[in-house]
């Protein structure tokens, strides 16, 4: 791989689907950002972002449309001309148009990508605390069998694990009463979440084969972590996905 191109992890999802997350590495921005952040609200410069997010749609092989995530429960189905680089404040993208990619951007939270290779249809997923707990997930896979997937799997991308995810014993509670399988503890003794391993107790619930990327966020530096930056600026990484 040449040091100019995003240097990613593969998701196998499938004949005639692209999928894969995108690490640190492959891009041009500096600093904080080094190198490859596709985040546009992180403070970089606009012009690496967009350098960045064209060497993304370079490796995936097709434009690819962005949203902007807001923590909520909002579904984009993607499709036509209408919808460019960025589609607006949504936490999950659905499509079933041939040669366009569809990105959800992270940096601690939980990428999913979705497919059904027989039926035609993708989806990425952002999964946060919030989103998690008000069912966005569910609402994605609702979304992807309304456009007719039926045998639909699953790979769970990097993200804050259980032992470094620590929150207030009162917020693992109220996540842990709508998501059991959140519930957790640090690898130092106090309250955590385990939001990769909430969305694997979702998928299985709803009957969809899935995988995880069992890499954590905050103890991987070749992954943005919002956390791990501590106030420090840091940038975005995609879960992407693709009809080919």
């Amino acid at each position: 791989m040449q040091a100019h191109e995003p240097q990613v992890i593969e998701a196998d999802l499938g004949p005639g689907v692209r999928a894969f997350f995108t690490t640190v590495a492959g891009g041009v921005s500096g600093a904080g950002y080094a190198s490859l952040n596709l985040g546009p609200a992180t403070g970089d410069s606009a012009e690496h972002v967009q350098v960045n997010r064209t060497r993304v749609a370079a490796r995936a092989g097709m434009p690819v449309t962005y949203a902007t995530q807001v923590h909520g429960t909002d579904v984009a189905h993607v499709s036509g001309p209408a919808f460019g680089e960025e589609c607006g404040e949504y936490d999950a993208l659905v499509t079933a148009e041939r040669g366009r990619g569809l990105a959800v951007l992270v940096a601690d939270c939980v990428p999913i990508l979705l497919a059904d290779p027989a039926a035609g249809v993708v989806g990425a997923v952002h999964a946060g605390r919030r989103g998690l707990g008000a069912g966005i997930l569910e609402r994605a896979l609702a979304q992807l069998r309304a456009a007719g997937a039926r045998e639909v799997r699953a790979v769970v991308g990097p993200a804050a694990c259980g032992r470094c995810y620590e929150v207030p014993e009162r917020l693992r509670a109220e996540v842990a009463a709508v998501h059991p399988a959140a519930w957790s503890e640090t690898s130092w003794g106090t309250p955590a979440l385990d939001l990769p391993g909430a969305a694997e107790a979702v998928l299985s619930d709803a009957g969809v084969a899935h995988v995880r990327v069992h890499r954590c966020t905050i103890e991987d530096p070749a992954l943005f972590s919002y956390r791990r930056a501590a106030g420090a600026p840091t940038g975005r990484s995609a879960g992407v996905v693709g009809l080919v």
